[in-house]
């Protein structure tokens, strides 16, 4: 297996999440815009997003099989030049119907990016057996560049811009995937890997359903008939899937994803674990920039480039922790970064209507901190015993996991903050008691790492490399929690008239600011 690949097979290897990741907040910042140009109202091209959100959930169902049948590095080139192809039709879209439509297919084509690319950097074959870190810090800082790049984009380019700068990462990251480098990886695909389309219709249903019900119960009411079939039908559709699922592991067929992963109770809580701490993670990835454009009044671009510190602390957190993890177990690494996560949370109770944007950076930072304790250490239990063979349906099950788990935890938080706020009538008061909601999820979370056991990942086994020796490698698995929290924290339309009495701390600002 090739441990040193040149620097543009690395790009090509990194540029599918990067882009995907940025693509998912960068439109936001734009929609203004979109709107003006095209002539149609707020409401119309917020689909724009909503969209990529959906096609994205239905979209991950998939990755399983396409790693299965055509091979890992295959499916991956030929997602990234759909995925090129569909920004440059985003970017000529002459009507905002047309421009759903192609955001759509891009959000489809996007979502098996991350688990594939992570297949192919992170699997038994993995194309980077020593990556450094600071290669795997560029995977968190590229979310919270979305907002900043887009509104340097739309400023001096226009709305177009964030959709056409894709076109020459991607066609540079096709060809670079032409090397010969990537000939040893032996990630082919198999003939005999039948396609399960009941399967992937359940799954990619239910993750459909569950996503659509979560934004439409946070902007439109949880009961509501736009929001309740939704949300509540995604359950029957997994039940579904899960009967499916074992029917056909008694005929020894395989499954769009196999659940059987889930049989071991390790692997369960680290999953679940992965869902908490993707919700008290990253649900501030939908609050921060609501809170500091509305309340405090700062532009889309400022909040962005505030944001991008804790992206570093996230990649920085993981190198800096090597040797922390290489000797502690997997719980009392967990619970340091659960017990960080709360206090951080906790910190929020300092922020107020004029605190300094800087000083509010800083107290993020240690959600970065956090993530660099609890993830590696949790993938490194998940991955630690997985073949080749199973590693595609790990990624594609923890990915839909944090999907689902993302939606409804920064859907839930939405609507207590617009309900606190309404009934308060200050944001700030809504911030804190949000903090305080996100300090207790993690309080949970501490307590189920008590579950985890002693495993400790020494140098002895295949944890130990995964979640020590490499933290470039470390880095790309939490990288995916970015690239989910950046897809459901950003996507739902920013509460720009709550509702109820409200002082002056939560000021009228203008469109750009409240639909960024």
């Amino acid at each position: 297996m090739p441990t040193q690949l040149s620097p543009l097979v690395r790009f090509s290897l990194m540029a599918g999440p990067i882009i995907y990741m940025v693509d998912s907040s960068v439109v936001n910042v734009a929609i203004p815009a979109m709107a003006r140009d095209l002539s149609s109202p707020l409401a119309t091209v917020q689909w724009t997003v909503s969209g990529y959100l959906l096609t994205s959930a239905a979209g991950i169902a998939a990755s399983a099989w396409l790693a299965r049948r055509f091979g890992t590095l295959r499916a991956y080139v030929v997602s990234m030049a759909g995925f090129t192809l569909a920004s440059v039709a985003c970017a000529f879209a002459p009507t905002a119907q047309v421009l759903i439509l192609t955001r759509g297919v891009q959000g489809l084509l996007g979502a098996q990016l991350v688990p594939l690319s992570l297949g192919l950097l992170l699997g038994r074959g993995g194309a980077m057996r020593h990556m450094p870190a600071s290669i795997g810090m560029i995977f968190f800082v590229a979310p919270a560049l979305g907002p900043a790049v887009g509104g340097v984009l739309v400023g001096t380019l226009g709305w177009q811009a964030v959709f056409w700068i894709n076109a020459p990462i991607g066609v540079l990251a096709v060809l670079g995937l032409r090397s010969p480098d990537l000939s040893a990886l032996g990630l082919s695909g198999s003939r005999d890997a039948r396609l399960d389309l009941r399967g992937m219709v359940l799954l990619a249903g239910a993750l459909t359903a569950g996503t659509y019900g979560a934004t439409q119960g946070a902007e439109r009411g949880w009961l509501g008939w736009s929001s309740l079939p939704w949300w509540l039908g995604a359950v029957p559709l997994v039940g579904a899937y899960f009967i499916w699922a074992r029917r056909l592991r008694v005929r020894d067929r395989t499954p769009a994803v196999d659940l059987t992963l889930l049989a071991d109770a390790r692997l369960r809580l680290s999953v679940g674990l992965c869902a908490v701490a993707g919700v008290a993670l990253f649900s501030m990835e939908f609050l921060a920039p609501v809170f500091l454009q509305q309340v405090q009044g700062h532009s889309a671009t400022a909040v962005g480039l505030a944001l991008m510190p804790q992206g570093v602390t996230m990649g920085l957190a993981t190198a800096l922790g090597k040797k922390a993890i290489e000797r502690q177990a997997v719980r009392a690494s967990v619970l340091s970064g659960m017990a960080l996560l709360a206090v951080s949370m906790l910190g929020l109770l300092l922020v107020g209507r004029s605190a300094p944007l800087g000083a509010t950076a800083v107290l993020l930072c240690g959600r970065g901190v956090a993530l660099g304790l609890i993830v590696p250490p949790l993938f490194g239990t998940l991955l630690s015993d997985l073949d080749a063979g199973r590693a595609a349906d790990a990624n594609t099950l923890v990915n839909a996991i944090e999907r689902m788990s993302g939606a409804f935890g920064v859907a839930l938080l939405a609507t207590f903050y617009q309900a606190r706020t309404a009934a308060t009538g200050s944001g700030v008061t809504a911030l804190h008691e949000s903090a305080i909601a996100l300090a207790s999820v993690a309080a949970a979370g501490a307590l189920l790492a008590l579950g985890l056991g002693d495993k400790r990942h020494g140098p002895s086994g295949r944890s130990a490399e995964f979640a020590a020796a490499d933290p470039g490698k470390a880095a790309l698995v939490g990288a995916s929690e970015p690239a989910i929290s950046a897809t459901m924290g950003r996507s739902h339309p920013k509460p720009s008239g709550l509702a109820g009495p409200v002082r002056n701390d939560v000021e009228s600002v203008p469109p750009t600011v409240r639909h960024g």
